[in-house]
């Protein structure tokens, strides 16, 4: 071999050499006998170096893996000796090779065992046995092999073809039949002989028993001797952890519920009586969260017995293993109260299938009523911070408490459906104690009060927020808490996770405010004052700007009183802060937003008159208009880069502002009805030079486009006198995501305003096109895989367009462009429909096709229209499927088929007998097609249902089109 470039696979070689070795590996990996030097290499222990033994097995597992079947027989038989004399002087050798060279040397093992057991190699097992015998070396080899072909068969991270898996499936049976038992008694003598004296091994034997059980046959395992023998471990300080997950996938195995009780119970008595059913907090947490695993898995085998036996009638053996399921709830709730959240975490689904199994009953017993008191208790000291939780910066672990908390939820609605009274009461208990004191309490347990009633509102569902009103036990409660959370002065609470669930709280709750508007003023300083926007926590601040937004909003008519003064108050927190005055805002512009849109809603939803309501509307948006032609400006003088893009953000900011104002406006509280036209078209002007400026286009244009957006819904017509500018501007020196995020905006003013808007679309329907054209045949590298996905969305976009133009009725916005541009059009859309392999297109291309067969396809229509419809769009119909890129089995192939039957129905429609006799006499007959098959498709093409021919298309396709020869 290559000396110099094995060099480089030491982790410390200079990259020149790595890169050698890496050139050498590939090198090696298409050499026709390179694999044997390996091979050699291997068997007679050459290289003392680590890495180049895994070296060696990589290329001996890239032989195996994809050219095995080109080696001869002997050659075969060489790489089985290798590895059977490798495996040999593992026992021999002074010291045993690297972790990371066994588990190599075992995955390849694996792969010849895959590709020769069925074949060639059929005692497999039976020669790595001989060899290894009960050598600890050789033992640990021979399990390392045995998780490696159990990865290969049954990994479920692994993507196997459905060969692979018919493979893995027949290997499976076949090791059942040949060779199971004899590794299950070896795993049995494994154990026996080391347990005592080898903890790793014993652990590695654990863990293939607990891998292979979820598919030998569970009696060979679940037996009185290798139970035992199990059931010792467990109390074996270094084995008892692997003990209990062998325990778990035994447990877990599917068989009879009547069996599986028996099992459990045995395993239950006997764990219990080695005072394992004790669980004391210092325990080892590493153990008890496996044993929590242990105790989930035989709670749910227990319940998902009981559900059996109730299916099947057996009334009696169902009472008996509910008996056995409540004799585990003592154990359940110590393991879910225990301060460990992974330990909880691990028995929840137990207990939340045990909740389901009582509200299945009639009737609760007073122990199950005490034990839905006890599960509900542990639940809310769960939910719990504990004071180690770091708000500020939340990293693993806190998203980790994030998680579990969402799974004490779920136990929560759960809870809910057994016994909504006691968890109401239960919470209210909590919430009162807590709120009365919070000054006092510290702030996890105000939290979790607090959140304990937010999670009502989920858990005690209500159609359309209506906590207030029907059932008076349940309403009278959550109002009481609701006046005591808004008056009890909690908000002032120094402690960011009580600030935000407060107002998560009042938001959630906000019908309450309907039913008390006293409180309105209270809960409006609060968000407005240092608890909410102007809070300390940039967090707080953030979080309270959307949750104000959806307040006002939700509140309605009630905000009236308080209009001038809020919009006052919140003056300060719309200012567009420009890039150079260094001050750090409270509120980002994502913030901004929500704030902008609240104020638009307060002016909005008033009771003030048109007049008042412009004015208010006026102070609003004047600023961020002075603001802009000021930094517009600016940003057309600015040099440096790095502030044109500052000023063009700032820019882009005071456009999404304005335009966020906006959304206030709805079908009943118009632009026009609220006299705030003229204050948009204002905007609208200070915007569209933007349109001109040279520098930072992309933001800027980004920015007015969304705006314009917004108007053509709000300004409605009024908006018509600036598209032609506006377009003109952004058609200049534009490319392919440009163009594509224009046309949606053309094709908005197209379906709304229709013929209003022709003579503008005539006029520049050919700028646009020939734009498009320029991108679209603009040369890009082939390899190029995101130019190619844009030129693909741009030429869906250009369909799209077309497709609104046709669909809108104006047609003669393209007859009108001369015959020359017509025909470039309609060769471009033919060419949509077959020769890009992108289903979506070519569904849009024969909407537009049978739109203008409809429009264009009778005897008065465009001259030579009717001759374009035999020469070019028949064929389409027929070209396409006959593509070998249409894919039948994709969804949106289906329906451009279906498009394609349409487009062929409509041609037949508008020129009847005539397409018939073309079909029979010319262009079918071209293509080869036997004549009953031309009868039988004319036929379904006639018939005056349009779906008859569609399903004919859909059925017989495959029998049609592959009567052809595809290409």
């Amino acid at each position: 071999m290559d000396e110099q470039a094995l060099l480089g696979l030491n982790p410390n070689a200079d990259a020149d050499f790595r890169q050698r070795a890496l050139a050498y590996f590939e090198q090696l990996k298409i050499s026709q006998d390179a694999w044997q030097v390996c091979a050699e290499a291997l068997a007679q222990s050459i290289y003392s170096d680590d890495h180049i033994k895994f070296f060696c097995f990589q290329v001996l597992e890239h032989q195996i893996k994809f050219k095995y079947s080109e080696l001869t027989e002997v050659q075969q038989q060489l790489i089985r000796e290798t590895l059977i004399t490798w495996l040999q002087a593992q026992m021999l050798n002074p010291q045993p090779e690297k972790t990371f060279i066994r588990n190599k040397a075992a995955q390849v093992f694996a792969l010849l065992f895959v590709t020769e057991y069925l074949t060639k190699w059929p005692k497999f097992f039976f020669d790595i046995l001989s060899v290894v015998d009960l050598n600890p070396r050789g033992v640990d080899m021979y399990l390392r092999i045995l998780m490696a072909v159990d990865a290969e068969l049954v990994d479920r991270d692994v993507v196997h073809t459905s060969e692979e898996a018919r493979r893995n499936t027949l290997l499976k049976d076949t090791m059942r039949e040949q060779c199971i038992p004899s590794l299950v008694e070896s795993w049995y003598q494994i154990l026996q002989n080391y347990q005592y004296n080898n903890s790793e091994l014993t652990c590695q034997c654990l863990e293939v028993v607990g891998a292979y059980v979820s598919w030998i046959d569970l009696s060979l395992i679940a037996n009185e001797r290798f139970i035992n023998m199990l059931l010792g471990h467990m109390s074996v300080e270094v084995l008892r952890e692997e003990a209990c997950d062998c325990l778990f996938e035994i447990v877990n195995k599917g068989m009879d519920p009547i069996d599986k009780t028996k099992l459990v119970e045995s395993l239950c008595q006997v764990l219990q009586s080695a005072g394992l059913f004790s669980i004391d907090q210092e325990d080892d947490v590493d153990f008890l969260a496996r044993f929590s695993k242990l105790v989930n898995g035989m709670g749910q085998a227990l319940i998902a017995s009981w559900t059996k036996l109730i299916k099947n009638g057996d009334m009696k053996s169902a009472q008996d293993t509910l008996q056995a399921i409540e004799a585990k709830v003592s154990l359940m709730l110590q393991l879910l109260i225990h301060e460990d959240d992974d330990i909880s975490s691990n028995i929840i689904g137990f207990c939340y299938d045990y909740l389901h199994i009582l509200k299945q009953l009639s009737a609760l017993s007073d122990q199950q009523k005490a034990n839905v008191e006890a599960i509900m208790l542990a639940v809310m000291k769960k939910l719990t911070y504990d004071e180690e939780y770091n708000f500020e910066n939340e990293g693993e672990d806190e998203a980790m408490f994030v998680e579990y908390r969402k799974q004490l939820k779920l136990l929560l609605d759960r809870l809910a459906q057994v016994s909504p009274e006691l968890l109401l009461a239960s919470v209210r208990r909590v919430f009162n104690t807590t709120l009365q004191n919070w000054q006092t309490t510290r702030f996890m347990e105000v939290e979790v009060a607090i959140r304990l009633l937010y999670m009502l509102a989920e858990a005690l569902p209500v159609s359309h927020g209506a906590h207030f009103s029907g059932d008076v036990t349940k309403a009278t409660a959550l109002q009481d808490m609701m006046r005591t959370l808004v008056t009890s002065g909690v908000s002032a609470y120094q402690h960011t996770s009580v600030t935000l669930e407060f107002f998560e709280t009042v938001v959630r709750y906000e019908k309450f405010f309907a039913v008390e508007p006293q409180h309105i003023p209270t809960v409006l300083m609060a968000f407005l004052d240092h608890r909410g926007l102007r809070h300390t926590s940039p967090k707080v601040r953030s979080r309270t700007a959307y949750l104000f937004s959806r307040f006002v909003k939700s509140l309605n008519k009630q905000m009236n009183p308080f209009i001038e003064d809020v919009l006052n108050r919140i003056q300060d927190l719309l200012e567009l802060s420009p890039p150079e005055n260094g001050y750090q805002a409270l509120l980002s512009s994502d913030d901004q937003l929500f704030i902008y849109e609240t104020a638009g809603v307060l002016i909005v939803n008033s009771e003030y008159s048109a007049e008042r309501k412009q004015a208010l509307m006026r102070n609003l948006l004047t600023p961020l208009m002075e603001k802009f032609k000021v930094l517009l400006e600016k940003l057309m003088m600015a040099q440096d880069e790095d502030r044109q893009m500052a000023l063009a953000d700032c820019l882009n900011h005071a456009v999404g502002f304005a335009s966020r104002t906006s959304k206030a406006f709805s079908n009943k509280q118009t632009v026009k009805q609220c006299g705030c036209s003229e204050v948009y078209l204002d905007c609208l002007q200070t915007f569209l030079p933007a349109l001109s400026c040279p520098l930072q286009k992309e933001v800027l244009r980004s920015g007015v486009r969304t705006f314009l957006h917004r108007m053509i819904i709000c300004l409605e017509e009024e908006v018509l006198p600036f598209i032609p500018s506006a377009s003109e501007h952004m058609l200049k020196d534009c490319e392919a995501k440009d163009l594509q995020e224009f046309i949606p905006l053309i094709n908005q003013i197209t379906a709304k305003f229709k013929t209003q808007v022709s003579p503008f679309l005539q006029q520049m329907f050919m700028p646009l096109l020939r734009a498009i054209f320029e991108v679209l045949l603009l040369p890009a590298e082939e390899n190029d895989q995101s130019a190619a996905l844009e030129k693909q969305m741009l030429r869906r976009s250009y369909f799209a367009f077309l497709q609104t133009v046709t669909g809108s009725g104006m047609s003669e916005v393209i007859a009108n462009q001369g015959a020359e541009n017509v025909e470039r059009v309609l060769f471009t859309v033919i060419q949509g429909a077959v020769d890009y392999p992108d289903p979506i297109a070519q569904k849009t291309c024969f909407i537009i096709l049978s739109k203008l067969v409809e429009l264009w396809g009778g005897k008065d229509g465009p001259v030579g229209f009717a001759d374009f419809v035999y020469k070019h769009i028949v064929p389409a119909c027929f070209l396409a499927p006959l593509k070998q890129t249409f894919d039948l089995a994709d969804a949106q192939t289906v329906l451009a088929l279906s498009e394609c039957a349409v487009t062929l129905k409509t041609i037949h429609l508008k020129r009847g007998p005539e397409c018939i006799q073309y079909l029979q006499q010319e262009y079918l007959p071209s293509l080869q097609v036997a004549p009953e098959i031309i009868q039988e498709f004319c036929q379904a093409l006639q018939q005056p249902d349009a779906k008859v021919f569609k399903n004919y298309l859909k059925v017989k396709v495959f029998f049609f089109f592959f009567s052809l020869d595809r290409f």
